[in-house]
């Protein structure tokens, strides 16, 4: 067991949290913290090691314009830093109540005193606009000096060097809440390092805009990669802080359960049916919420004979190809070009014919959750004209397709290539499902959908 953490709370911190209902711990169905006012001497002590400051939920529906974020709580947090040398995970999301006049979570701490020693950038640097997979080089911020550390494309630890440079670790990133979209990816293995060393994990929880369903396959070990980590559904319904939780308390790090100093500071005034719409893009091909929501459906194509549009102002919007030109159905047409994100995209140059669903309501786009016709129409369609090709493209030395890797297992891919349709598919997920659903209760800050 991890020696319980205590927590000294001074009598500016006990004023500041009686104007905010304030903070004494007491437990709750998920084995988080609920935080009520307390004496100016009284110590509070955390018995379980993920610690969440959690507020009581609102009887009315929240609507997005109330939500605030956990980055725009500053009294829940930075008197948990003071004193201490801090290291942050973000990017271009990572703007303070996702308000641009109140700045970057980098500079709101640094204003206030924090010694941030350290940032740590995920995929598409600290900028967010690299191509997706590309490498990004360790640089220093201009405006502040910190040293920016990068994670993706240089090993997915930070070196023993960087360790030691900070006490405690800020997450604050939006993510989009899908097992491909890789941000997650980076927070589980800074959590892991953290652990290793007994370093504090302090995540300021945003939104899920996906989170309002559960969806798709159950990834297996076999099929874990840089696009696929957790055993979770493709659309897990949940937020960064949940997840962490989760991770932690499943003891899917390889330091075991509940290995991981661990604090979430929680959205207000949120739950899972409350639709957030992003105010920065979360990745440079994510322009829009129509791209958050269509990207669960549209992702599977990556890496096929299909284009998801990179290169063009409406990525994972549109879909074609070369290959579709005079197929029944595919009457859309646009050209791929380089840009900033997507440099040398597929097809470059080339009229690609397909599907443009910037015009499906958006509403059906939401109640569809995942839409597998159109993976299913567009295999079907390739294979009317080009019976011998390969739709999926090439495999790699594991013999798994790029689908296969987002889907979670070779079985999405089969079942397409038997001709099963989407209800048929989708039926086979049911029961995993489920099972998630339970699993995952405990770990829930903000209800269910």
């Amino acid at each position: 067991m991890k020696k319980k953490a205590v927590i000294l709370f001074t009598l500016i911190f006990s004023l500041s949290m009686m104007a905010c209902n304030g903070a004494k711990e007491v437990g709750n169905d998920s084995d988080n913290q609920v935080w009520e006012s307390i004496t100016p001497t009284e110590t509070i002590e955390q018995v379980n090691p993920t610690e969440t400051i959690e507020e009581a939920p609102t009887e009315e529906p929240p609507v997005m314009e109330d939500v605030v974020l956990g980055d725009d709580r500053p009294e829940l947090y930075l008197l948990l830093l003071d004193g201490k040398r801090v290291a942050i995970l973000s990017n271009q999301t990572g703007i303070v109540g996702d308000d641009e006049g109140k700045g970057h979570i980098l500079d709101v701490l640094i204003e206030n005193g924090v010694d941030v020693t350290a940032i740590f950038s995920p995929e598409h640097g600290f900028r967010g606009d690299a191509d997706a997979g590309a490498g990004v080089d360790n640089s220093v911020d201009s405006k502040t000096g910190v040293p920016i550390l990068s994670l993706y494309g240089n090993g997915h630890y930070p070196a023993d060097s960087d360790m030691d440079s900070f006490d405690a670790l800020i997450v604050d990133i939006q993510d989009v809440g899908l097992r491909y979209y890789t941000y997650y990816i980076t927070m589980f293995y800074m959590m892991e390092a953290c652990s290793k060393v007994d370093k504090e994990v302090i995540i300021l929880d945003r939104p899920n805009p996906n989170g309002f369903y559960v969806d798709g396959g159950i990834l297996k070990d076999e099929y874990k990669s840089g696009v696929g980590l957790l055993p979770v559904p493709t659309v897990h319904g949940m937020t960064l802080g949940e997840l962490a939780q989760m991770i932690d308390g499943e003891g899917w790090l390889n330091t075991g359960k509940n290995s991981c100093r661990l604090t979430v500071i929680p959205c207000e005034n949120y739950t899972h049916s409350t639709l957030y719409e992003l105010k920065k893009n979360p990745s440079p091909n994510i322009k829009d919420m129509r791209a958050v929501y269509l990207y669960a459906s549209t992702c599977y194509f990556e890496n096929t004979v299909i284009s998801v549009g990179r290169g063009t102002d409406f990525p994972f919007e549109a879909y074609g190809s070369p290959y579709l030109e005079g197929v029944t159905g595919n009457d859309f047409a646009f050209t791929p070009v380089s840009m900033t994100g997507a440099t040398s995209p597929l097809y470059e140059g080339q009229t690609c014919y397909g599907k443009d669903l910037r015009d499906v309501p958006i509403d059906d786009v939401l109640s569809n959750g995942i839409n597998l016709n159109y993976l299913i129409d567009s295999y079907n369609d390739y294979k009317s004209v080009n019976p011998d090709g390969s739709f999926w493209g090439n495999p790699d030395k594991n013999g798994h397709y790029w689908v296969d890797l987002l889907s979670g297992s070779d079985e999405l891919r089969i079942m397409i290539e038997e001709g099963k349709t989407s209800d048929e598919i989708k039926e086979t997920w049911k029961g995993d499902l489920d099972k998630f659903r339970e699993s995952r209760k405990k770990y829930l800050l903000y209800g269910d959908y």
